[in-house]
C-alpha cells in the first residue's frame, strides 16, 4: 500500500471498529483474500477461514441484536469493552511494519477513532430509538457505513480521509447537543411522573459563579413555578443563611407550614435553629 492509502485504511480500521467491529474484521479479511489490500503479516490471519466464520458469526447475531430497541442499548454498552480496544490492536497493526512509536501512535488514533464512533452510534441511538423503524434504518446505516467506509478507505483515501474529517466535526457538534435533548427529555418525563432534579440548576450555576442575588432571583422563580417542591426552599435557606439564619429559619419555617410532612426540610430548619444558639 501507498503511504496514503496505508493512513486511510489504518484510521478506517480504528472507525470501523467503533461501529461494527465484526463487520470491519469481515471486510479486512475478505479484502485480503481477494489480493485488493495487503494486510501486514500480523494481520492475516484475518483471512483465515475460521476467523472469518468466527467475526461472520458474531456479525449475523449483532445484526439481529443491533436492530431491537433496548438490545441495541444493552449491546452497545457490552461492546464498549470491546470496540475501543479492538480498534486500538487493528489499527496499530494494520498500520504494517513500522518503528514501534509509529505503531503505539496508530493505536492510539485508532482507539481513540473507535471511541469516538461507538459514543456516536450509542448516543444518537438514544434519540432515534422512537419506533422498531428507526432503529432498523439507524442499524443498516451503520453497517453500509463500515463496509462502504473501508471500500473507500482502500480504493479513495483521500475521499475517505475527507469524509472521516467532515464525521469528527459533526461528532463533536452533534453528540453535546444529543445529550442536551436527552436531558430535557429525561426531565419532561421525570416531571410527568412528579420527580423533580435535585436542585434547581440555573440558581445552582449562579450559585457557582458566585452571584448570590441571580441565584436568589432563579431559586424564587423555581418555587413560584413549583410552591411545593422541597429542593427548592432548602436551597433558597442555604443561600439566605449566608447573610442571615433568621430569614432563612422563616423561609423553612414557611414551606414547613404548606408542607408538613417533608422531613428532609425539617431536618434542614433543625439545623438553621442550632445555628442561631
Amino acid at each position: 500500500m501507498d503511504p496514503i492509502t496505508g493512513i486511510a485504511v489504518t484510521l478506517g480500521a480504528g472507525w470501523a471498529s467503533g461501529l461494527n467491529l465484526y463487520a470491519a474484521v469481515l471486510m479486512l479479511g475478505f479484502m485480503q483474500n481477494t489480493g485488493a489490500i495487503a494486510l501486514p503479516p500480523e494481520m492475516q490471519l484475518l483471512g483465515n477461514p475460521l476467523v472469518l466464520v468466527a467475526a461472520g458469526i458474531m456479525y449475523v447475531i449483532e445484526f439481529f441484536a443491533d436492530k431491537i430497541p433496548g438490545v441495541d442499548h444493552a449491546w452497545d454498552a457490552l461492546h464498549t469493552f470491546i470496540r475501543i480496544p479492538a480498534g486500538a490492536i487493528l489499527a496499530s497493526q494494520t498500520v504494517g511494519d513500522v518503528s514501534p512509536a509509529l505503531s503505539l501512535a496508530a493505536g492510539l488514533m485508532g482507539g481513540t477513532l473507535a471511541a469516538t464512533s461507538h459514543a456516536a452510534k450509542a448516543t444518537s441511538r438514544l434519540v432515534v430509538n422512537t419506533t422498531p423503524f428507526a432503529n432498523v434504518g439507524a442499524s443498516v446505516t451503520e453497517d453500509v457505513a463500515v463496509f462502504g467506509g473501508l471500500y473507500t478507505a482502500m480504493n479513495h483515501p483521500i475521499v475517505f480521509l475527507i469524509l472521516l474529517v467532515a464525521f469528527i466535526a459533526l461528532v463533536i457538534w452533534l453528540v453535546p447537543k444529543i445529550f442536551r435533548l436527552l436531558g430535557r427529555l429525561f426531565r419532561k418525563i421525570a416531571s410527568f411522573f412528579g420527580a423533580t432534579p435535585a436542585e434547581p440548576t440555573p440558581a445552582q450555576a449562579a450559585n457557582a459563579a458566585k452571584e448570590e442575588a441571580l441565584a436568589l432571583e432563579e431559586v424564587r422563580r423555581a418555587a413560584a413555578l413549583r410552591p411545593d417542591w422541597e429542593a427548592s426552599a432548602i436551597f433558597e435557606a442555604q443561600l439566605l443563611q449566608r447573610r442571615s439564619a433568621g430569614e432563612a429559619a422563616r423561609r423553612l419555617a414557611d414551606f414547613l407550614e404548606k408542607n408538613p410532612d417533608r422531613k428532609s426540610t425539617r431536618l434542614n430548619s433543625s439545623h438553621v435553629a442550632l445555628s442561631r444558639m
